[in-house]
């Protein structure tokens, strides 16, 4: 077996024993309602942060519209699943959500895209406010109240697919030569241009793909809380998303899957304290810019190798 099956094979097993075991502590109650709902938001937040950093970690395009195709997910998954209450109504509101997400990138990115830095930040960020104050006037999404009883099929089994599924198709997309051509754009794209690689065309395609799992994240955020307005998909989740990013490390799947679980840990800490939550989250952005500017990981990733390394040289250093 060569190395990149074996660790094919380690990476499915380890899956399949996350997903049986936290089932097993579903069913025997130890995992609660409470606990249940705090792993929902971690797993959404898992979401959006990986599909975030495809555009601003990958590419390098500084977007602070991800809110935006989050409440475009919401919306499209929660009005099919009202209307059509059963598994596949809910199946093809998420799809449909995703594919109208997609859409809505590339129509407003395409023109948007050939900005950048602040300029792009402030583009993203309109958009996503023009689609939360639509929202906030349409009469079939019920205004400002929003939406409420919202069929729920959101289990475990679900959520679990949904985000290792996510990671896992924006990962090999990454290993794939559109990917590459991602990162080519973000290190130089004037090099990158000489080269053949499309810049307009990989950051399009970045922006979609991005789009497409943020409306993913809203889809399953609505049919599991089964409630939804548009204050819920404001400037500031956004940046609750951006600071995930940050705190992993911006090029890191792994370091947004890290951040996401200890963001999701401080702010159950802070339950009770609410006021206090996004001041911690600021504080803790500011650290991590002064001591750790590249993030927890920077932009490298977890694997099986990075132990087998670590572990001789902590050994050599014990028998010194």
């Amino acid at each position: 077996m060569n190395a990149r099956l074996r660790s094919v094979v380690v990476k499915a097993i380890g899956l399949a024993l996350t997903y049986v075991v936290v089932l097993l502590l579903i069913q025997a109650g130890i995992i609660d309602d409470y606990l249940q709902v705090t792993m929902v938001t971690i797993c959404v937040n898992i979401i959006l942060a990986v599909s975030l950093n495809l555009i601003t970690g990958f590419t390098g395009q500084f977007s602070l519209g991800h809110a935006g195709f989050m409440a475009v997910g919401a919306y499209t998954t929660a009005l099919v699943t009202m209307r059509y209450p059963t598994i596949w109504g809910f199946l093809g509101g998420l799809l449909l959500g995703a594919v109208l997400a997609a859409l809505i990138g590339l129509l407003i990115g395409l023109p948007t895209l050939r900005l950048n830095g602040d300029y792009l930040a402030i583009a993203t960020l309109g958009m996503a406010e023009i689609i939360r104050v639509l929202f906030l006037n349409f009469d079939f999404t019920n205004g400002a109240a929003g939406l409420s009883g919202i069929p729920q099929f959101v289990d475990w089994t679900w959520l679990f697919v949904f985000t290792a599924g996510t990671v896992v198709l924006i990962a090999n997309f990454l290993r794939s030569a559109p990917g590459r051509d991602l990162i080519a754009v973000r290190e130089d794209e004037i090099a990158a241009s000489s080269i053949g690689v499309s810049a307009l065309r990989s950051k399009a395609t970045a922006f979609a793909i991005g789009a497409f799992f943020g409306a993913i994240a809203g889809g399953v955020y609505a049919s599991y809380f089964y409630f939804i307005k548009p204050d819920l998909f404001n400037f500031l989740k956004s940046i609750n998303i951006l600071i995930i990013v940050v705190l992993g490390g911006l090029g890191s799947l792994s370091g947004s899957i890290i951040a996401a679980i200890l963001l999701a840990v401080v702010a159950t800490a802070l339950r009770n304290y609410p006021e206090l939550q996004m001041a911690i989250y600021g504080l803790i952005l500011v650290v991590i810019m002064i001591f750790r500017p590249q993030g927890l990981l920077g932009d490298r990733e977890l694997s099986l190798n990075a132990f087998r390394r670590l572990v001789p040289r902590r050994r050599q250093e014990a028998r010194t």
